[in-house]
């Protein structure tokens, strides 16, 4: 699993034979959160997250549906999921943890036709990523920001 992320609620995906993406959505457990210091919105998603798992459930026209005037709607449905991570298994739902190059198979597009784009983690950096901060480095990487001032900064209103 070296250096991949894991995927969450509101991870950016698309079909090989579609034209939009779209965002999955955990339906299978509401207790195990990553990369969410409140727990409140990034819920793990697992290989159990199948069927209309998406918030649109549509990758827009599907182009295995060919249609006179054009493609039958993509009606997005999960069947199964593949590369996932079987060292790391959340009980309920006894899933094992997607991954971001996990793949999923729908029944019209066929197996591993559904691609993760954005695992949906985000950076959110905590009080004590900021005070160990190495103040050289940070000023190379982001010299805008005086992470000596940036604790102070209620108090001067100005990081800068």
């Amino acid at each position: 699993m070296a250096l991949k992320e894991k995927v969450v609620q509101g991870a950016t995906c698309i079909c090989n034979f579609g034209t939009t993406p779209d965002k999955l959505k955990v339906l299978t457990q509401t207790k195990y959160f990553v990369n969410d210091m409140n727990g409140s919105q990034k819920l793990a998603a697992t290989h159990k997250d199948i069927g209309a798992t998406f918030e649109k459930n549509t990758f827009g026209p599907c182009k295995m549906q060919p249609t006179p005037g054009g493609f039958k709607p993509c009606q997005a449905i999960v069947t199964a999921w593949s590369g996932f991570y079987e060292k790391e298994k959340y009980t309920p739902p006894d899933g094992y943890i997607l991954l971001e190059d996990s793949k999923a198979t729908c029944p019209i597009g066929g197996k591993d036709c559904i691609i993760i784009l954005k695992s949906g983690q985000m950076g959110e950096p905590s009080k004590k990523n900021i005070s160990d901060a190495d103040e050289e480095l940070q000023s190379h990487v982001n010299p805008l920001v005086n992470m000596a001032n940036y604790e102070n900064r209620n108090e001067n209103k100005s990081i800068l």
